[in-house]
């Protein structure tokens, strides 16, 4: 049975990990067979948005805490994670994989990756183990590699930073995944389209297959 690193960003399509996104993984990781267990950076939140009003709240929140709302509270602070533990890692989107996994939303060009982001994904890569991403989280994969084929979807912005960084944006639409068999990554658009719960629930689905493939 396969075990998946689901990592998240807070709570919230803002300012932290997208709700839909990141309960559709697991669903999927479910669906497909195979289990996982969620992480957090134990950190501050960049900033805390009101989603009713869409402005900042003035108000500090912890990133672990709060993804710790959708874990149910069976989390752990993502500097406890051991690659040699799990299959596969995997980041659902939402504004915080770039705010709080890494400095890409207020650091354009010069974004800068967590810590602890960063030392999980290169022992999964240094372990051969797949990296999947979605939504605006690829950033985080740009940032850490060269050469890869990323997506996220149509989004110029993003594309423009991917290729920057020495990497191939590859247009994508609902429920693809862009797969590169080289660094074994693999990325799916989400929300970074106008899409429908049902095409994130496809394009999740989707992912999930690819890497236990």
């Amino acid at each position: 049975m396969k075990k998946f690193a689901v990592v998240l960003a807070g709570c919230g399509v803002f300012d932290g990990a997208e709700i839909t996104e990141a309960v559709l993984t697991m669903l999927a990781i479910e669906k497909a067979g195979a289990t996982y267990h969620c992480f957090a950076p134990d950190i501050s939140q960049y900033h805390v948005i009101d989603h009713v009003k869409g402005k900042p709240a003035g108000e500090t929140r912890n990133v672990l805490t709060e993804s710790a709302r959708i874990a149910r509270g069976d989390i752990k602070p993502l500097s406890d994670f051991n690659a040699a533990d799990f299959d596969a890692l995997i980041f659902p989107g939402g504004f915080g994989a770039a705010k709080n996994l890494c400095s890409w939303a207020y650091e354009g060009d010069n974004a800068r990756v967590n810590p602890d982001v960063e030392r999980a994904v290169k022992a999964m890569h240094e372990a051969g183990k797949p990296i999947g991403a979605m939504c605006i989280a690829p950033v985080i994969l740009a940032i850490l590699f060269r050469g890869a084929k990323l997506t996220t979807g149509q989004d110029p912005a993003s594309a423009g930073f991917i290729e920057k960084k020495g990497n191939i944006s590859i247009i994508s639409d609902h429920a693809q995944v862009i797969i590169d068999p080289v660094h074994k990554l693999f990325t799916t658009p989400c929300y970074m389209l106008d899409a429908k719960m049902s095409q994130i629930e496809e394009g999740t689905q989707n992912l999930v297959k690819e890497m236990i493939k």
